[in-house]
């Protein structure tokens, strides 16, 4: 029998997990209900970033600096999800064989506006839920005999690498490893590490258009230029690229590509997408088999038939999509190298791991600290001062600058390193 106790305490908990609802959607009300005016970014940029902040559930006494993990989806976002799960949840179709399931069918009206965005047509795109999924089809997908190689560098992430270490114990297919100097000094040298690594059995080259480990952009066209002089497939992993600067995957030469949009296009967590150039499509195989799977007319949809998935989250997809058209991705990638510039400029003596050359960097700020242990470092910012970081052990620090960032909230964090490095009282 539940005691008068419990019971009031099960109530009380009852009452406030139903109140959660209603206090998102306050907080979305109180969100401005459109972007700042676009005259504003000419005649007050700092105030234009500013009013953007806004958009975003990020408390204002948080400073967030790890897009690089995952991003905040903004008030835009989040109305479209809602939206989305409005509109399919009344199961109201018009037709009675329709039902939104995505995992089944084209979704083009998500397809397309993804696709203008990277550059490449509709069917050349998979709508998936996230890079490591993407990879997993690319590792998995290619014909390989055992004993044939894979080229990638040592600073990818586990999303893109496993999927091949799978294939190599599983299949006998040897993973051979670039290994990129920290920091990368210029592109010639990543193009003349990748051209003395390739051999007679490389069959793909995958790498990072940029990397997980340092953030550096790699000459991504270039070394596609490259792979395919040599008859040799590209797989690039561009999980951080769509929504941190352009992207253009027709540009870029390639002959895959896979992200995951959560981390700075800001869409919902759980989508993703694999771009596959229309020339190569039908010589990957699925790796997940539904109806479909083996209709070569498909083209790259039949990549995305992976059974039933959340619809929700490609409308907020299309609204992040949006939203980065909206602001202009020239001025986005203009304000994170500026913000990335700032931070590191301001280095503390730091040994820097980004690049000097202007062109390899972009919006993530890496530098080794010998002196901290950044897991030390990390629990400190957040538990006593709500500054959120990544890094890596012993003592790698990965910043991320994202658009809405301010400046006075990285010298807040530049403030707070100091008093931390200041001794162990860290008072």
């Amino acid at each position: 029998m539940l005691d008068r106790r419990r019971f009031l305490s099960s109530t009380a908990a009852l009452a406030g997990a139903l109140a959660l609802p209603n206090r998102l959607f306050a907080q979305l009300a109180s969100a401005p209900p459109s972007l700042p005016d676009p005259s504003q970014y000419t005649n007050n940029e700092d105030g234009y970033w500013s009013e953007l902040r806004k958009q975003f559930l990020i408390p204002a006494d948080e400073v967030y600096l790890n897009n690089g993990t995952v991003g905040s989806s903004p008030a835009p976002v989040l109305r479209a999800i809602f939206d989305g799960y409005n509109s399919t949840e009344k199961l109201d179709q018009q037709d009675p064989e329709d039902y939104p399931i995505w995992g089944y069918a084209a979704w083009n009206e998500f397809r397309d506006p993804l696709a203008s965005f990277i550059g490449c047509s509709r069917d050349e795109i998979a709508l998936l839920r996230n890079a490591t999924e993407a990879n997993s089809y690319i590792a998995n997908g290619i014909d390989m005999k055992g004993g044939d190689e894979v080229l990638m560098t040592d600073q990818e992430h586990p999303g893109g690498e496993q999927p091949w270490q799978l294939r190599a114990k599983r299949y006998g297919v040897i993973i051979k490893k670039v290994i990129l100097p920290k920091p990368v000094q210029n592109s010639g040298q990543v193009l003349n590490l990748f051209g003395d690594a390739i051999g007679p059995r490389t069959r793909v080259m995958f790498f990072s258009h940029i990397t997980t480990v340092t953030g550096v952009v790699l000459p991504a066209k270039e070394l596609c230029s490259l792979a395919r002089s040599k008859g040799i497939l590209s797989a690039v992993d561009g999980a951080h690229v769509p929504g941190m600067m352009r992207l253009n995957v027709r540009d870029l030469g390639c002959d895959l590509y896979s992200s995951s949009p959560h981390k700075w296009l800001q869409a919902p967590k759980g989508s993703g997408f694999l771009y596959v150039r229309d020339e190569v499509i039908d010589r990957i195989w699925n790796t997940i088999a539904t109806e479909g799977w083996d209709e070569p007319k498909l083209r790259a949809e039949r990549f995305q038939r992976i059974g039933s998935s959340n619809v929700p989250a490609l409308w907020g997809l299309r609204a992040a999509i949006q939203l980065a058209n909206q602001i202009g991705m020239d001025r986005i990638e203009r304000r994170h190298r500026e913000l990335c510039d700032y931070i590191l400029g301001k280095k503390r003596g730091a040994e820097s791991w980004t690049s000097p050359d202007a062109t390899l960097r972009c919006a993530i700020a890496t530098v080794n600290v010998p002196s901290i242990q950044r897991m030390d470092l990390e629990n400190w910012l957040w538990k006593t001062h709500k500054i959120r970081i990544r890094g890596g052990e012993p003592s790698k620090l990965r910043l991320s600058t994202p658009y809405y960032l301010q400046k006075k909230e990285i010298d807040r964090f530049l403030e707070k390193f100091d008093e931390y490095k200041l001794g162990p009282s860290k008072a």
